[in-house]
C-alpha cells in the first residue's frame, strides 16, 4: 500500500506520552523525517538523558508510520545538540497552559561549568489558571522529572510547571 501523506505529515501527529497534549513535533523532539521509496528515517532527540518515554515515542512513531502504509521505519535518536525547552512551539506552549501545566519560560543561557548552589533558583511563574505570578515551588520533581509542583498564592490551586532546560 502506498502512502497517500507524507511521513513527516504521519509523524508530526504522534503525541508525547507524557504530556499528551503535544506532539512530539510541539514538544520539539522530533528533528528530522527523512523519506526516500517507502524507507521512513525518524531523527529524535530525548528531553533529558535517560528519559523513559523515548522507548514508548520511539514505538509509537513506528506504529503511526507503518499504519500510514511506509514499508520500513527506522527511528533514530540524536543526542547534539541537547534537547531545551526554548524547542518547544508557541502552539506547544499554548496547549500546556490550556491543559493547566505552566510552560517554561527561556532556558538559562550557560557557558562553561555549570555552578553548584545549595538553594533552588528563584522563578516567577504564572499560574496556568488566574495568571498569577505569585506562586511557589511545593516540590522541584512532579510526576515526571520534567515538571516541577507548584501552588498558586492567589487561587490556591496546585499546578505543575516544565522546568526550563
Amino acid at each position: 500500500m502506498v502512502s497517500t501523506v507524507t511521513a513527516a505529515a504521519v509523524a508530526a501527529t504522534v503525541t508525547d506520552p507524557e504530556l499528551p497534549m503535544l506532539t512530539l513535533a510541539d514538544l520539539g523532539v522530533l528533528r528530522e523525517v527523512d523519506e526516500t521509496g517507502g524507507r521512513v528515517v525518524v531523527s529524535i532527540t530525548p528531553t533529558y538523558t535517560g528519559c523513559p518515554a523515548m522507548d514508548t515515542m520511539r514505538d509509537d512513531l513506528e506504529h503511526a508510520l507503518l499504519g500510514a502504509g511506509f514499508a520500513e521505519v527506522e527511528v533514530r535518536t540524536v543526542l547534539e545538540p541537547a534537547w531545551s525547552t526554548d524547542w518547544i512551539s508557541e502552539n506547544g506552549k499554548r496547549k500546556l497552559a490550556e491543559a493547566g501545566i505552566a510552560p517554561p519560560g527561556r532556558a538559562p543561557r550557560r557557558s562553561g561549568p555549570i555552578p553548584l548552589t545549595l538553594s533552588a533558583p528563584v522563578s516567577r511563574v504564572r499560574c496556568p489558571r488566574c495568571d498569577s505570578a505569585d506562586t511557589e515551588e511545593l516540590s522541584r520533581f512532579s510526576a515526571t522529572a520534567c515538571k516541577a509542583l507548584r501552588r498558586c498564592r492567589a487561587c490556591l490551586e496546585p499546578f505543575e510547571h516544565v522546568k526550563e532546560i
